[in-house]
């Protein structure tokens, strides 16, 4: 597996990682790029989308070793202490995959921004009803090698992550780096049937919740379960926001997790004083 990573900002600045979604790439977090005046950032595109490698075999993405190794793989390659992890939607259960095979103990918390600690049919009811029976959100299509219904899904799938309708040469941008993953990609991870709950109530490490006002692909009660569950729990709703605030409110996001992740920075170094 080679992944490509993008790496900005002070090597010595407090780290930040930054996953991205389902179908997404690390291009996603443009309007984050400010934060590396401050911090390093750390934007992996993940396996089997963007520019890294592809692998078309389902065990490649059906469960927690591979994401977890992978975020690890980037830790040690690039010698990051103590990082934040911060996950959107899917990227969110490759965080929860993380810390369920390594633990917390080399990170310095995590951020989920609408994203889960259940997924597939685990998911609490309400939210998996809303997931199943919007057609845009479910976007079957996507899974399907059928070109043009691929594409007029994706199109979809990409708009309903926002709660307004997106410029159009953003939506094309967008669908673009959406199409580099394959079908194949797309149904292994869309799939997965995970309930990280065990894992996430032994967190030791502080975790920020958020998510917008106008979610239609993660519903309040993913972020709520996940509030209920981590021991130590930041909530954070964005007003006019969809699935995607750090695009939509990106000011506000960006000031409000470079303020949580001075005081998850903070802890960790009050602990190893």
């Amino acid at each position: 597996m080679t992944l490509h990573v993008t790496d900005l900002g002070p090597l010595d600045a407090p780290v930040i990682m930054l996953i991205h979604g389902y179908s997404q790439c690390g291009l996603s977090f443009l309007r984050q790029h400010a934060l590396a005046e401050t911090h390093r950032l750390i934007i992996p595109d993940l396996r089997g989308h963007g520019q890294s490698d592809k692998p078309l075999n389902s065990d490649a993405y059906n469960r927690s070793e591979p994401w977890a190794n992978d975020v690890k793989a980037i830790m040690d390659a690039l010698d990051l202490q103590n990082p934040l992890l911060l996950g959107w939607s899917m990227g969110g259960w490759v965080v929860n995959d993380y810390v369920r095979v390594f633990g917390d103990s080399d990170i310095a918390g995590i951020a989920l921004v609408g994203s889960s600690i259940t997924t597939g049919q685990k998911l609490p009811p309400e939210a998996l009803a809303a997931r199943t029976n919007n057609p845009d959100v479910a976007a079957t299509a996507m899974r399907e090698h059928d070109l043009a219904a691929n594409l007029t899904a994706t199109a979809k799938f990409v708009q309903v992550c926002f709660s307004i309708p997106l410029p159009a040469a953003d939506l094309a941008f967008m669908t673009g780096f959406n199409m580099l993953c394959p079908s194949e990609v797309r149904d292994a991870c869309r799939t997965r049937n995970e309930d990280y709950r065990e894992t996430s109530a032994t967190m030791t490490k502080p975790a920020l919740v958020l998510w917008g006002q106008h979610e239609q692909l993660a519903p309040a009660p993913m972020g709520e379960q996940a509030i209920a569950t981590f021991p130590n729990a930041t909530a954070l709703i964005f007003d006019h926001s969809g699935h995607a605030p750090f695009w939509e409110e990106a000011d506000r996001f960006n000031t409000d997790l470079a303020a949580f992740a001075e005081t998850a920075f903070r802890q960790v170094q009050g602990a190893a004083a």
